[in-house]
């Protein structure tokens, strides 16, 4: 969807301190064989704070620098890819009470991975649908994997778990944005829906009976079982044949090639996977992407690109008239692209 009157007003996000990856070896977590393999830094480990409290902070400080009010929303987003509390219990009214945004429409986006670029095509569409006068949005995201079901040094392979919290605020009618949304798109390829199940049963689900999360051997049981047969390759096929035709629309949509695009975010995979998925594909190097700075944070669920574009606007790294290609893939199988064009910089330097 192309959404060039949508401004980015205020952006903030919580990352803890990070635990470096020759400790994780030292203590038995990662295996020493993958360091050089993977070539990962480290992961952000929040310990034992809550990911609704991250994402207050996170949210906080988005609004403090798009200076908005909370009760001047007219929606909330919470993407997540974890468990946030008590089951049965819904995150984005924690913000919703804590931020006194009054009684906006607040949803939670359980779109795994890509939450946060999911988010803001929903919000974008939501903040456009009537066109009458400013209107606001803010999207949170937040995950912490410190959880007795999830081991955050081998849950995947070619990637360790990081914690974090990220927030933006979306706005319309307003032109106090440092940058715009020039465009937000998500597909899915429902032929690979079994990739992120595979070799387990759908019932009973699996926190239920206290079965941990573990992506690498589900991958396994994937190329195992479905790879066998035909059906499996083409799913592979058609997830790279519609990524790069993903990114081709969106940039379509914001009026700009490849060659105007100034940085790209994916995923805070290994080097070999974002060059090979990602920047290789598109045809750019990896000086372009965000990888060199993620590798210390670790995956971040749905967080790691807006963490990356705020470490950038934050450092000047993405002046103005910079173009900001986020790019992302969850569980479904879902993809998602957006693209940013930078107005101003970060109000927030000072």
């Amino acid at each position: 969807m192309p959404t060039p009157d949508v401004s980015i007003s205020g952006i903030g996000v919580f990352v803890p301190e990070t635990v470096s990856i020759e400790h994780a070896v030292a203590q038995g977590w990662y295996p020493a064989e993958d360091v050089e393999l993977h070539q990962l830094a480290g992961a952000a480990v929040a310990g034992d704070l809550p990911a609704p409290e991250m994402a207050l902070r996170a949210a906080r400080a988005a609004l403090d620098r798009g200076g908005l009010r909370a009760a001047d929303l007219d929606l909330l987003l919470y993407a997540t890819s974890w468990h946030q509390g008590p089951d049965g219990w819904q995150p984005q009214y924690y913000l919703q009470r804590h931020l006194e945004a009054g009684e906006l429409l607040a949803v939670e986006v359980r779109q795994g991975c890509n939450g946060m670029l999911s988010a803001l095509d929903l919000a974008a569409g939501y903040l456009r649908r009537d066109g009458a006068g400013p209107r606001s949005a803010l999207v949170v995201a937040a995950d912490n994997f410190g959880t007795p079901l999830m081991d955050r040094w081998r849950m995947g392979p070619g990637y360790v778990c990081g914690d974090a919290a990220s927030a933006v605020v979306l706005t319309t009618g307003r032109d106090d944005g440092f940058a715009r949304l020039l465009s937000a798109r998500s597909v899915a390829v429902p032929e690979a829906e079994e990739m992120h199940r595979a070799g387990e049963p759908l019932f009973p689900p699996g926190p239920t009976v206290g079965l941990p999360l573990d992506f690498s051997a589900r991958n396994a049981a994937y190329r195992r079982e479905a790879l066998a047969g035909p059906d499996g390759t083409v799913a592979l096929a058609r997830i790279h044949m519609r990524t790069m035709q993903l990114v081709e629309d969106c940039l379509k949509e914001a009026g700009v090639g490849l060659a105007d695009i100034t940085r790209v975010a994916y995923m805070n995979y290994s080097r070999e996977i974002v060059e090979q998925r990602c920047m290789a594909a598109l045809g750019l190097p990896m000086s372009r992407s965000t990888w060199d700075f993620g590798r210390a944070l670790g995956h971040l669920g749905p967080s790691d690109q807006v963490v990356s574009l705020e470490h950038l606007m934050s450092t000047g790294e993405l002046a103005p008239g910079a173009h900001f290609l986020m790019l992302g893939v969850g569980p479904g199988v879902t993809l998602s692209c957006a693209v940013l064009r930078i107005d101003a910089p970060a109000p927030w330097r000072g």
